[in-house]
């Protein structure tokens, strides 16, 4: 499997950005509308916000889950029993945030979910019709007034050593959502789940915007696009003092959006949160 990046402003980028999706579980653009500039004034804002103390004052409501999670109660992903080696801070335009830190990341947010709506209406264009016939309604109609669209910042500090064995900062898992839109960290070790088996390095350069199918989208094509098993795996030798921060986008449709006849949004949401063990 290769991951090849699309070029955003080719006439046939929608074409080929949804034939990777559907062969990989990936697709990855080039020539975005996303600015480097606004990433990595985030990253530099919120790597201060980790190596204080104040992120203890903005600990997470676990019935509306924004906040920050502390590596305490990371996640354990599906079918694993150790935690993940990672904190994050989930940010949604309605719940808490450092006012300090707000208006930067509602900017990245309108912007990265901007962009999304279209991600799925290329989506939806290239389904076929059998499977477009599926969608309860239109794609981008789904996450419209959606307040479940989640930006996460996610860190994943300098290994001291004393991690738990077989740890790592982020075990194989699929997400929940319908699709992630993900700018390139700016650490390497994010990985990806070939047909065969295979783990690939997902680059990081800048450059790639990386775009990754959910459980939902999975839900709502009846399995024709495919959920994307990735991890981000342990950096080595002098790597390891390093943190990463990334920044993925997970768009969630509305609670009341009927994904199948198995589930609604929110049904599938809580039965996956249980899961993790964050809810």
């Amino acid at each position: 499997m290769k991951l090849e990046a699309v070029d955003y402003l080719a006439p046939d980028a929608d074409k080929k950005f949804v034939e990777s999706l559907r062969e990989t579980g990936f697709g990855v653009l080039k020539n975005h509308p996303i600015k480097q500039q606004q990433v990595d004034d985030i990253y530099t804002s919120w790597q201060a916000f980790f190596d204080s103390e104040e992120k203890h004052d903005f600990l997470f409501n676990k019935d509306t889950q924004d906040g920050f999670f502390p590596i305490e109660v990371s996640e354990v992903a599906k079918g694993f029993k150790k935690k993940d080696i990672k904190e994050y801070f989930h940010y949604y335009p309605w719940g808490k945030c450092p006012t300090a830190l707000k208006q930067q990341l509602a900017d990245y947010y309108q912007a990265a979910t901007g962009l999304a709506a279209e991600l799925l209406n290329w989506v939806e264009a290239h389904s076929p019709a059998e499977v477009a016939a599926n969608y309860r309604e239109p794609l981008s109609h789904m996450i419209k007034d959606s307040e479940q669209t989640l930006l996460r910042v996610l860190h994943y500090p300098p290994l001291t050593g004393d991690e738990e064995p077989d740890a790592i900062r982020a075990a194989a898992h699929e997400d929940i959502n319908l699709l992630t839109v993900l700018p390139a960290a700016n650490e390497p070790g994010l990985q990806v789940k070939g047909k065969d088996g295979n783990w690939l390095d997902v680059p990081c350069d800048f450059g790639n915007l990386i775009v990754n199918i959910g459980d939902m989208l999975q839900e709502a094509s009846g399995g024709w696009f495919p959920s994307t098993t990735h991890r981000v795996i342990n950096p080595q030798g002098m790597d390891v003092t390093r943190s990463r921060i990334s920044l993925p986008l997970f768009l969630h449709p509305r609670p009341d959006v009927v994904l199948s006849d198995r589930y609604t949004a929110d049904s599938y949401l809580k039965e996956r949160l249980r899961e993790l063990g964050v809810a």
